[in-house]
């Protein structure tokens, strides 16, 4: 079994920069992949960025490319999303996300995860 608890969420103001972190409790392994999503109010819910365990491997999408990044830190067993020049867009609840035995083109399908965290309130406003 493995569980999944974010934090780092908040308020901050467009331009502004925030870390989430996902902590990972249980068996992990490399063949295990750590996505993050998000979803905003009467929206369906969006891929961010992905890597496998490894950290070998990352995907993103593009409303966040050149801003977002993502790291893992093995020894705490925790994977970081830095998010960077937020845009009131970027609002939302952010979710960390397991899964296994992914094709790197199967990382944003949030149907291959089988663990969720409880999410974090992101919200970008002046």
């Amino acid at each position: 079994q493995v569980q999944l608890a974010e934090s780092g969420g908040g308020m901050v103001q467009p331009g502004g920069s925030l870390r989430l972190s996902c902590t990972v409790s249980g068996r992990i392994s490399v063949n295990y992949v750590l996505g993050w999503f998000r979803q905003a109010p009467g929206k369906e819910r969006e891929f961010v960025m992905a890597t496998d365990w490894s950290g070998r491997i990352t995907s993103y999408s593009n409303s966040v490319k050149g801003r977002f990044t993502i790291s893992r830190d093995s020894a705490k067993n925790t994977v970081y999303l830095h998010m960077n020049s937020l845009r009131p867009e970027d609002t939302a609840v952010y979710s960390c996300a397991a899964g296994q035995d992914m094709y790197s083109n199967e990382y944003r399908s949030d149907d291959r995860y089988d663990y969720w965290g409880q999410g974090t309130q992101v919200t970008v406003s002046s």
